[in-house]
């Protein structure tokens, strides 16, 4: 069985392509988020001898694949082959050639044999097919957005960015996506026994961070926090979302202003939250804060980073909207009702949705790091929030599946408390000011757009 997909990219030269792929985070970055995949082990990069090692998770089952990688020629082509894994055999050459001056036209072969002879072709040929054709899709599709993101600031130097809650949805991204564009990352870390390469120790809890490690870098993200919307609220749960967020951005505030030669930037986080219930149209950077308990949270969160705007480093708080993943965060939390045929609006369903799609988020973030004159507050957002009703009937639409089962205002009360209110039932209708005025480009800027990128659905 012999599969070959190709694509074209114009304005990017086959040693820039190829030196992406060749950089740590682009086997995560070309990850479908639909995909349940660890990297168990790693040898080398991609030339000759090198190998990895990962657990695929599907449905209930797993099994591991351990490939090697071969046929070495920098800039041309490399190779990824199965040494043990679910196929009887599996090979696939990645070529780069030339287009024209500045043009590369990428092309992967695939090579394999299905296992159990004619009854494996039978039943998983056409299983096999529709799952590559979604892959390649998407890989292809994040390959042409990252590359444009980086084009943009080729010019510019590499940095060290130090991130704080890395593990997570945003902060995992964006360290890939920051590897693959040659830049460093430090890891923020609060198990000693993880630390290593790329890797700090820090204990807000207690006060603790290597001012030495941080010192070396020239940027920092903090993104740590607990989830907000995923139980209710009581009173236990309110006070670790607040210090989640309080504690870890003033010792990082604190310590930064302390250094004397060390990062000149903190992008911190916050989120739409900060404008509380409003019925206003198009929230810009410059409204007041809102009401609520988030509201509160947002403003005491971007309050904590004062004293490193006080040792003139440039702070930026980004206020990010829901952001749209599948393979985390509100999206994936919805998928399994919506799959099911159950899902619907929530309320009336005539709430704003400042959503965002997750590689948006990224390239925000490496936009602002790279712009040395955005500060402040900035909006992450789309430039074109949607009701709860419209999104709702984009998500059926993309899943292909009926959205007439909506949940009543008391029930989301009922179930979720004081939670349910203002995060699901409340929103805002928030604007980009400073992302648009900066020259930021959107790459999705509908949801439906973001929703078939981030579920695989790109083939209607």
């Amino acid at each position: 069985m012999i599969l070959r997909y190709q694509s074209v990219l114009e304005d990017q030269n086959p040693e820039t392509v190829f030196g992406w792929h060749s950089r740590t985070g682009a086997l995560e970055r070309l990850t479908p988020p639909w995909a349940i995949v660890d990297l168990l082990d790693r040898k080398g990069g991609i030339d000759n001898e090198g190998e990895v090692a990962l657990r695929i998770h599907k449905g209930p089952c797993s099994y591991r694949w351990l490939l090697k990688h071969s046929d070495y020629v920098k800039d041309v082509q490399f190779c990824d082959e199965q040494r043990s894994g679910p196929f009887s055999s599996w090979k696939h050459i990645h070529k780069f050639e030339a287009l024209g001056k500045e043009g590369t036209r990428l092309i992967d072969e695939i090579e394999l044999k299905l296992p159990f002879g004619h009854i494996g072709i039978a039943l998983g040929k056409g299983f096999i097919e529709k799952e590559l054709n979604r892959l390649f899709d998407f890989r292809y599709r994040r390959l042409f957005t990252d590359l444009e993101r980086h084009k943009r600031y080729r010019e510019y130097p590499r940095l060290t960015v130090a991130i704080t809650g890395s593990s997570g949805l945003i902060g995992n991204n964006l360290a890939h996506f920051l590897t693959t564009g040659g830049h460093k990352i430090i890891r923020l870390v609060r198990d000693r026994s993880a630390l290593g390469e790329g890797k700090i120790y820090w204990n807000p809890r207690e006060g603790e961070i290597d001012l030495d490690g941080l010192a070396t870098a020239d940027a920092v993200v903090n993104l740590g926090g607990v989830s907000i919307a995923d139980r209710r609220w009581n009173a236990a749960r309110k006070h670790l979302i607040h210090e989640s967020r309080i504690q870890g951005t003033s010792l990082l505030a604190r310590s930064l202003g302390k250094l004397r030669n060390g990062p000149k930037v903190l992008i911190s986080g916050s989120a739409t939250g900060y404008y509380g219930s409003s019925s206003q149209l198009d929230l810009e950077e410059s409204t007041r804060q809102g009401n609520g308990f988030l509201a509160d949270v947002c403003g005491a969160w971007e309050q904590a980073t004062e004293p490193a705007a006080r040792a003139g480093i440039r702070v930026a708080h980004i206020r990010t909207g829901v952001v749209l993943s599948g393979s985390g965060g509100a999206l994936q939390r919805m998928l399994l009702p919506f799959l099911m045929g159950i899902g619907g609006r929530l309320g009336d369903g005539e709430q704003f949705l400042s959503w965002i799609d997750l590689d948006d988020v990224v390239g925000a973030i490496h936009h602002i790091l790279m712009s040395a004159d955005l500060e402040g507050p900035v909006n992450v957002t789309a430039p074109y929030p949607v009701t709860n009703s419209t999104f709702t009937s984009a998500l059926g639409s993309v899943l292909r599946r009926p959205t007439m089962i909506p949940i009543p205002k008391y029930a989301i009360s009922t179930l979720f408390g004081e939670m349910g209110r203002e995060a699901l039932l409340q929103g805002q209708h928030v604007f980009p000011q400073k992302l648009t005025a900066s020259g930021f480009r959107f790459f999705y800027e509908k949801p439906e757009h973001s929703l078939r990128f981030q579920l695989g659905r790109m083939r209607k």
